[in-house]
């Protein structure tokens, strides 16, 4: 069961980032700020070359950082060396974002596709993610695009929440995932076998009839990514909560 916090407390999508401010998605900064303001916090994980899981989004260094090539190239300790570009954070390991987050608001954890193709070669970061969050004394829940990846860590964290991070899968936003393997995850299938009881979907596509069914039988559904108080008053006629950036929800 996902906890009410998940529920009632908007999620600041890679926490509450603003560049403006100095603020870089995922960054400690970003983190602080949203525990300030009392928001749930949503971050990613890709895992370093060492098998440690780092608070990052993308598989490559490109865009946030002045660096080039995989994180997964990297060991976490040259990782935590990099300054996100549009501040003064370096990389956090998951480690430090939960002893700084400590319980204080729920933490919503992505667990990013390792696989390359949303498929079952998955193992190494979930594994690292539960050994760490086995004694974590807080509100957390866990997801991912990739169900074999949910469906792993209900073997290794029955108790965590787990849900599935869902869409519509279309080729332009997924050009690397075979055409069987989207059309086949848009209809979300493998919810109750990955051991779900959430899905965080794409808001433009809450309207979608697998959306309504998996609401119907008890699913929270979540949102993302929402940016504005239009959007986020339209998903929240279908969704439970509202994962947010770009303003305060």
């Amino acid at each position: 069961m996902l906890p009410a916090d998940f529920l009632t407390r908007p999620i600041a999508h890679r926490a509450l980032h603003d560049k403006a401010a100095g603020r870089v998605e995922n960054s400690p900064s970003a983190i602080q700020a949203a525990i300030d303001k009392g928001y749930g916090i949503e971050i990613d994980l890709q895992l370093s070359k060492d098998g440690v899981p780092m608070v990052f989004h993308d598989y490559a260094l490109n865009r946030l950082t002045n660096q080039t090539g995989a994180v997964a190239q990297r060991t976490a300790a040259e990782l935590s060396q990099i300054t996100l570009t549009g501040g003064n954070d370096t990389i956090p390991t998951l480690a430090e974002v939960l002893e700084q987050v400590s319980g204080r608001v729920p933490l919503l954890i992505e667990i990013k596709d390792q696989d390359g193709a949303l498929g079952p070669k998955v193992g190494p970061l979930e594994d690292a993610t539960a050994a760490l969050l086995k004694d974590y004394i807080g509100t957390v829940a866990i997801m991912s695009f990739n169900p074999h990846s949910v469906a792993h860590m209900a073997k290794l964290l029955p108790d965590v929440p787990r849900g599935l991070t869902t869409c519509d899968y279309l080729a332009e936003d997924w050009p690397t995932i075979p055409k069987a393997t989207r059309e086949r995850l848009a209809q979300i299938p493998d919810y109750e076998t990955a051991g779900a009881c959430f899905i965080s979907h794409q808001y433009d596509e809450l309207d979608a009839g697998r959306v309504s069914e998996l609401a119907k039988t008890g699913a929270k559904i979540l949102c993302w990514t929402i940016r504005s108080t239009e959007q986020e008053k339209n998903a929240r006629q279908i969704a439970d909560n509202i994962t947010f950036e770009g303003y305060l929800a």
